[in-house]
């Protein structure tokens, strides 16, 4: 375990915001070094939630370009832009040339002393930057060596890059819609990299309570691939066991549907006489089920075109509140379909503390969400907002050895910047 300063509890600020009453009992991962090649979304995702509960995540970013989110998205605030922001708090950010001997020998002397070593490069990447599990093994025995990757080291894609819609296209994914009427697209949300990211870190969890009960290191491995397989757990044990798959979104009661001012998502489910009721909640003067072709399930999923035909003709005349009143009043599952701008302003968004603020020297106020997990003792904390590249260089390197003298020549050098 790194011997590296951390923040003490009673210094921190809360994630309720300043002067809110600082818990009494350590973060969970106060006292964990990582060291964090990370960049995009999947990992800095990953290793900001480690963050979140206290581990030390040491970001280690190509000097004067740093991590590709700095500059992947025109912004008025340039590299410390609101996408890099995002996933990259309770970090601190060392720019160091890893394709000079020296930078890896800065970066060795990081790892000799860390916990655990976390990158989503291409399978080889860090082997061939002399910092394969092995290398790091040799000298740091309880290493925990994780890595997130499109689709692994071994099998005909393990040479491919790992990209949200990528791994969309190839696991599946992105052909499963509502209905063949509609043409495969791409999810506008990155929930690839999302997911991945926290398989991750629960990957990174195990083997530390591992390594707490057996001091055992390991290497813990995710893909991209296989996360989005996983998530189709449900659909792909049907189709391997039954021939056919599942299809959540085609169910004959359930939909989309637009109003004078907006739209709503009704599930037809999870009630008796499902279809009963919402004839009742749409005012209709009959009641569905006795019309022919209505009355069975089978029969809806057969006649689903001109059921739903129904339902949009009603939903169309009125409002979103009005129909979500009425769909309450029959007990059937609703929701109004909401923008994000909606999302985040909304009342519930607001009890579950969902918005954080923090100051950044830069770039001022910045508005982020919260880390999801709620734990009563030791919530999540926002210690720093995410660094400006470098900013630590001289901070982490007094902290691991280096005299001052040695820091000046490496900048010289331009190993450091």
């Amino acid at each position: 375990m790194s011997a590296a300063t951390v923040e003490r509890v009673e210094e921190r600020t809360t994630a309720a915001g300043a002067g809110a009453a600082a818990s009494p009992v350590p973060l969970p991962l106060e006292g964990i070094r990582i060291v964090d090649f990370t960049q995009v979304f999947m990992g800095p995702s990953c290793t900001q939630l480690l963050g979140d509960y206290g581990a030390d995540i040491i970001k280690v970013e190509r000097p004067g370009a740093g991590d590709i989110s700095r500059n992947s998205f025109p912004d008025r605030d340039g590299q410390d832009n609101p996408i890099f922001l995002s996933i990259n708090r309770n970090k601190r950010s060392v720019s160091v040339d890893t394709r000079t001997e020296e930078g890896r020998g800065v970066l060795h002397r990081l790892l000799a002393d860390a916990d655990v070593v976390v990158s989503n490069f291409r399978s080889g990447v860090m082997e061939r930057m002399g910092f394969g599990y092995e290398d790091l093994k040799a000298k740091n025995p309880g290493i925990i060596w994780a890595s997130g990757t499109g689709f692994g080291p071994v099998g005909p894609y393990s040479h491919k890059g790992g990209q949200d819609a990528i791994a969309q296209a190839y696991s599946g994914v992105m052909w499963r819609r509502e209905s063949e009427d509609q043409k495969p697209a791409i999810y506008p949300t990155t929930l690839c990299d999302y997911i991945t990211g926290m398989h991750l870190m629960q990957g990174i969890l195990l083997a530390l309570r591992t390594r707490e009960t057996s001091g055992v290191g390991q290497k813990v491995e995710v893909t991209m691939y296989d996360s989005m397989l996983h998530l189709q757990m449900q659909e792909a044990c049907m189709q391997l066991n039954r021939g056919y798959e599942v299809n959540w979104g085609a169910m004959p009661l359930s939909g989309v549907f637009e109003t004078t001012d907006g739209a709503v998502c009704m599930v037809g489910g999870f009630t008796p006489d499902p279809l009963a009721r919402i004839s009742e909640a749409l005012g209709l003067d009959e009641d569905l089920t006795e019309r022919p072709g209505f009355a069975t399930l089978e029969q809806q999923f057969k006649n689903k075109p001109a059921l739903q035909a129904i339902f949009r003709e009603r939903f169309a005349t009125d409002s979103t509140e009005y129909w979500t009143g009425k769909l309450e009043e029959q007990g059937l599952l609703n929701a109004p379909v909401h923008t994000l701008e909606q999302a985040l302003a909304d009342a519930q968004t607001e009890a579950n503390g969902m918005i954080v603020e923090a100051e950044h020297p830069r770039v001022g106020t910045v508005k982020m969400l919260n880390a999801p997990i709620r734990l009563s003792a030791t919530p999540p904390v926002v210690r720093r907002v995410a660094p400006r590249l470098g900013e630590h260089n001289v901070e982490v390197l007094l902290e691991n050895g280096f005299d001052e003298d040695t820091i000046a020549r490496l900048q010289q050098l331009g190993v450091l910047r």
